[in-house]
């Protein structure tokens, strides 16, 4: 509900702040006191249009702020998630006014916009005035009041949840379809290419692989030759192996060897000489195994090459990685298993599409049905309400309109308007078309008194619903809008004594003049001052003892 209303510099407001409680709170005053000011205001911060003329003379800007307490499964809580405001305990919306007419709007002070501002205030206040309607006048809502009036919310809620699983299937197949029919467009194509893939046959990490191995052979390629040129220095270079190192060797001893005797001397030059051959013969051996061992297979380079070009060819043909290659390979080959197997699939998926159809269609007949029943038990109590409010020709019309299938929704397959006479023999229209003012002030008050347990809006205000009636009928309204006020919280402008006894607390709304500016002040009344305003209302400019006493017998 609405907590406090803090206004600044609006019209010929200059600060005023309202703490406002649960139940039934009227509001009076002179004629011109600036009653309308205080709900132009709440309508600002409810995102209705804001003009430059709604700024005080003089002053650079004006603001108003709403604050609202709300329980955590208010709608408003799911709009604010939606938006990605974070739920505190109270939300405020606040509107801030140029004086040239441009405007800001706030929630919990972020900046928005105002169609936020506009959205969040129609599920937080209704306004039912001379000139104004908001909530009930909107056909959008009446379906939904209509269920929680007939306790349908189950069944409507049925026809949500069968709506959404007709329209995912309906996805589901107009996917396979539209996956089919691409299919066909690209068959030989996609044939041609998992046929070629298939046969490359293409490895997850088949590419690092081979580039190590081909790196790898490469490299041994390179110490092959190496090795062989070192034996190749240590080799005979011609067939009777008389030239080398070794042949060196063996020469250098046989000279040594023939070397008159004594020849001690010779001896550890050729023991020296000898070892030396032993560990050249040693080397070379050792060389002709590494040479042996180091010795690559040009057919497997060749191999390893040729593969690992295909893979990147392929890769670079189907524009991916050739680590993509295999991935590339199963997506096209469900293509085309897709396309082989789509039309059984389709028919399946159609099929389950029309037992959805079906099945949404069971559930939102049976909802129009109980509907209809619903219907004439409200057109029933509203008409039982209209009497005593001096509406006894007026009759609630409620109408229940197929739509055409393209328009059907998850609330089902009808469209639900409230729709009025005033007078008999006249056609039924909308709420706002055939009523005048007063006469639709009271029309929303009867639906409300109807409706008011199965209303999402907390906040009801209610601008002269008084208008051009007294006595009975205004006592009759006074009683169903405390009525109301025993489940929603109500405000009520008016210039009815019987209505404003009523009220759970009561505000005097004043103007007056502060230095050289008209002012509008807001005052609440303790009980001794309403009984003096009641009087006043009773009696007019001079309070008799009379109207003080008529006053008391009002609020008795």
């Amino acid at each position: 509900m609405l907590t406090s209303l803090a206004i600044r510099d609006i019209v010929l407001i200059e600060r005023l702040d309202l703490s406002l409680g649960d139940g039934l709170t009227v509001l009076t005053g002179e004629t011109g006191a600036g009653k309308s000011i205080l709900l132009d205001s709440l309508g600002l911060a409810l995102g209705q249009r804001a003009e430059a003329g709604m700024v005080r003379t003089g002053q650079p800007q004006g603001s108003v702020a709403a604050c609202f307490h709300l329980p955590s499964d208010h709608p408003a809580q799911a709009v604010l998630a939606e938006q990605g405001i974070e739920a505190e305990d109270d939300l405020v919306l606040r509107r801030v006014v140029q004086a040239d007419g441009r405007s800001r709007a706030f929630v919990n002070d972020q900046p928005v916009g105002v169609t936020l501002l506009r959205r969040l205030g129609a599920l937080l206040v209704e306004v039912q005035g001379q000139h104004d309607q908001v909530g009930l006048a909107d056909p959008a809502t009446h379906g939904a009041l209509l269920d929680a009036f007939g306790g349908l919310e189950g069944r409507r809620n049925a026809v949500g949840e069968a709506f959404r699983e007709w329209r995912g299937a309906e996805r589901a197949l107009k996917a396979a379809q539209e996956a089919i029919a691409q299919a066909q467009r690209d068959e030989e194509w996609l044939r041609h290419a998992v046929e070629e893939l298939s046969a490359l046959a293409p490895l997850e990490g088949e590419e690092e692989a081979l580039a190590e191995e081909r790196q790898a052979m490469q490299q041994g390629e390179r110490r092959a030759e190496a090795v062989a040129a070192a034996l190749s220095e240590l080799q005979p270079r011609d067939r009777r192996g008389s030239t080398g190192p070794a042949a060196a060797l063996r020469n250098a001893s046989r000279a040594l060897e023939r070397l008159p005797a004594p020849n001690e001397e010779a001896a550890p030059i050729l023991a020296a000489l000898g070892q030396a051959q032993d560990a050249l013969a040693e080397a070379e051996a050792m060389l002709e195994r590494l040479s042996a061992d180091l010795s690559p297979d040009p057919r497997r380079l060749e191999q390893v090459e040729e593969r690992l070009f295909a893979l990147r060819a392929a890769s670079r043909k189907h524009a991916v990685a050739v680590v993509e290659l295999p991935g590339l390979l199963q997506s096209l080959a469900g293509r085309l298993a897709a396309l082989d197997a789509g039309a059984e699939r389709a028919a399946a998926l159609e099929q389950a599409a029309g037992a959805a159809r079906a099945a949404y269609a069971r559930a939102a007949e049976a909802l129009t049905a109980a509907r209809a029943e619903a219907a004439r038990r409200l057109e029933k109590a509203v008409a039982q309400e209209l009497a005593p409010l001096k509406l006894e020709r007026a009759r609630l019309h409620i109408e229940i309109a197929a739509r055409e299938e393209r328009a059907w929704a998850a609330d089902g397959q009808d469209r639900v308007t409230f729709l009025v006479t005033t007078n008999p023999g006249q056609k039924p229209g909308a709420l706002d078309k055939i009523a005048s003012g007063g006469e639709l002030s009271r029309l929303m008050l009867a639906l409300k008194v109807v409706l008011a347990r199965g209303s999402p809006v907390p906040t009801l205000v209610f601008d002269e619903v008084d208008s051009g009636i007294g006595g009975a009928t205004a006592a009759a309204v006074g009683d169903r809008l405390a009525r109301v006020a025993e489940r929603l919280q109500v405000l009520v402008v008016t210039h009815s004594p019987q209505v404003a006894a009523r009220g759970s607390r009561h505000w005097r709304v004043a103007k007056g003049v502060r230095g050289d500016r008209a002012e509008t002040r807001v005052e609440p009344l303790d009980a001794q001052a309403r009984r003096e305003e009641l009087a006043r209302m009773l009696a007019g400019e001079t309070v008799t003892e009379a109207a003080r006493a008529a006053a008391d017998s009002l609020l008795r």
